[in-house]
């Protein structure tokens, strides 16, 4: 259960108190926890739209939203930020995107990338279904495992090099069908959907992340993260519609 709070910690602001400093071998096991930790997420929200009940639908989607960044410390944001910056000032060259990513401040890209997606999900949250606001952050962090286990790293040195070299292969595949299994086997038609989203934002940014970096950072898979919320509550918002 170590790595089960590594991964809430890491992932969310739900206070966590660790006995020690991980090692880098819980780090790498913490990432077969993420997408546990993402339908914790899911279901911490739902249970914020049962107590927002009765409220204007425009005034719930932005409640919603704000719990839900408050939730999860705006991490994945930051690293949308930075690869949208990196990626529009990078001019296709590898070196001088991996430069624009470490620089901490944000140009004019990166806000506007940031407005659009919140813009999105606020919209989205207008009218969205339970299943969407389960799904969304539950298919977005169970990406992670995949991304990770499939794509080199190509930063030394932090939080990405513990996963990757630690990471627990043999334990990744079914850890990712099991979860496939309960999200279908729980919402049907909408799990099949909403996986359908999830699975083509992964395959799209990681071919984009193969082919500008030759493989993945820390920054690209938190934009991985949001752009797939975003996939899978636009596109189960207007199902349910």
């Amino acid at each position: 259960m170590h790595a089960f709070w590594i991964a809430l910690q890491f992932l969310t602001r739900i206070p966590v108190r660790l006995s020690a400093m991980p090692t880098p071998e819980a780090i790498g096991r913490s990432l077969l926890w993420y997408p546990v930790v993402g339908l914790l997420i899911g279901l911490l929200l739902l249970g914020v739209q049962s107590l927002l009940q009765g409220i204007a639908p425009v005034l719930q989607a932005a409640l919603l939203l704000t719990a839900w960044v408050l939730l999860t410390g705006g991490l994945h944001l930051d690293g949308l930020a930075d690869s949208a910056d990196a990626w529009a000032g990078g001019f296709g060259d590898r070196e001088r995107t991996l430069a624009i990513m470490k620089d901490p401040r944000s140009g004019p890209i990166a806000i506007v990338v940031l407005a659009l997606v919140l813009l999105l999900k606020y919209s989205a949250l207008q009218q969205v279904s339970p299943w969407a606001l389960l799904f969304a952050p539950w298919l977005a962090r169970g990406l992670l495992p995949l991304l990770f286990w499939t794509t080199p790293y190509v930063r030394s040195g932090g939080l990405g090099t513990a996963l990757t070299e630690h990471l627990p292969r043999a334990w990744i595949p079914w850890v990712l069908v099991l979860h496939a299994v309960l999200l279908l086997c729980w919402g049907g038609w909408f799990g099949l959907v909403a996986l359908g989203a999830a699975l083509g934002c992964f395959v799209l940014l990681r071919h984009l992340m193969q082919q500008r970096l030759g493989g993945v950072t820390g920054d690209t898979a938190g934009a991985l993260v949001e752009l797939a919320e975003v996939s899978v509550l636009v596109l189960l918002s207007a199902w349910a519609g």
